[in-house]
């Protein structure tokens, strides 16, 4: 058992498909082959190339690219759905890799849940025996694992509905269904693999919202898989970008949006509002440096908390022009934020031809 702080370690992470996938790797790490070189050498694909990540207890960690980037493939080494050609998994200090296969089918129904895009929902099966499964399969017994399932589905607002079936639901109300399935066997870690992409754009932002909240109370580490950057900065406490199969950029929204790390990573975060994710500190000059260079602020400056979004800020420039102060969470004046910081802040944002 490792006395690491995190609860997912991902180290160095390849999957390469094809029969010939080991002369592959040894190949690329050798003489450092593209993608491209590895199909018409070795008849083989990158699915993923040494892939990092570390992930947080309690952590929404968003993992998003464009189709084809790896992100579904990586999500699936977590729980070793996939076999990994080479690295390292460890799961709240297990190591994964070194499980054999009862004891990994174990494990995964007792701390591992995860939601797919399209439900997978048993159509034989009532809303409560699907929800009540993976209890059935660790062999709780028929009135506890009902009783759970029954709370569960109160959980996702589907109350009056356990005796239906799959097709008598709307898809938000079957993707509830499997976000409970997921819940019912409490796990530890919640893998979800774009699991609101199917749905209509209105029904899509209210699971978001539910997610969110029930994620807050049940402090679950999530590992959320999307192609869309606005549903990563909703629901995201970092996220990680991925690009045929590497890791090009992690950290949170704000640090992605305003430091992104190639052009790959640019054109992704072009279009996202920079009013969505920038927040007061990213924003502020050092106050003592402030101080040092116009001889202070006054006394009455409008006062903003470190996490104040820039609409906010822009909101309250739009009627003083005086400078504002950035304050901690004891009300100690950290940093100060001008007009000219804001407006510098919204053009560097701006699309440009």
């Amino acid at each position: 058992m490792s006395n690491s702080a995190y609860a997912i370690e991902i180290s160095n992470v390849w999957k390469i498909f094809g029969d010939k996938a080991d002369d592959a790797l040894a190949d690329i790490k050798a003489n450092g082959l593209t993608k491209k070189q590895v199909l018409e050498k070795h008849a083989c694909v990158i699915g993923v190339a040494d892939a990092s990540m570390q992930i947080k207890p309690g952590e929404i960690f968003c993992v998003m690219g464009l189709s084809g980037s790896g992100k579904s493939t990586l999500v699936r080494h977590i729980n070793r759905l996939l076999e990994p050609t080479a690295g390292q998994i460890v799961v709240n200090g297990e190591d994964i890799m070194a499980m054999a296969p009862d004891v990994l089918r174990k494990y995964r129904n007792e701390h591992i849940s995860m939601v797919f895009q399209n439900f997978g929902l048993m159509p034989h099966r009532s809303v409560l025996d699907n929800v009540a499964m993976p209890l059935e399969i660790r062999g709780i017994n028929k009135n506890d694992r009902i009783e759970i399932a029954e709370r569960t589905i109160d959980l996702v607002e589907l109350t009056g509905w356990g005796n239906k079936f799959a097709h008598e639901l709307s898809g938000g109300m079957q993707q509830r269904v499997g976000l409970a399935r997921a819940l019912a066997a409490d796990p530890e870690i919640l893998l979800m693999d774009e699991p609101f992409s199917a749905l209509d754009p209105l029904i899509r932002r209210q699971l978001q919202n539910e997610f969110m909240k029930l994620a807050s109370q049940m402090n679950k580490t999530t590992v959320f898989i999307t192609h869309d950057l606005d549903e990563a900065v909703r629901i995201g406490d970092r996220i990680a970008i991925m690009r045929d199969g590497r890791v090009v950029q992690t950290g949170t929204s704000e640090d992605i949006v305003l430091n992104p790390a190639d052009d790959y990573v640019a054109d992704f975060v072009a279009g996202i509002s920079r009013l969505k994710v920038v927040r007061a500190h990213a924003v502020m000059q050092n106050m003592k440096a402030f101080e040092s260079a116009h001889g202070g602020l006054k006394k009455t400056a409008k006062a903003f908390a470190q996490n104040a979004s820039l609409k906010e800020l822009i909101d309250h420039a739009i009627l003083s022009e005086d400078p504002v102060a950035v304050v901690n969470g004891k009300g100690t004046r950290v940093g100060v934020i001008t007009r000219a910081d804001l407006l510098r802040t919204v053009v560097e944002g701006t699309e440009t031809s």
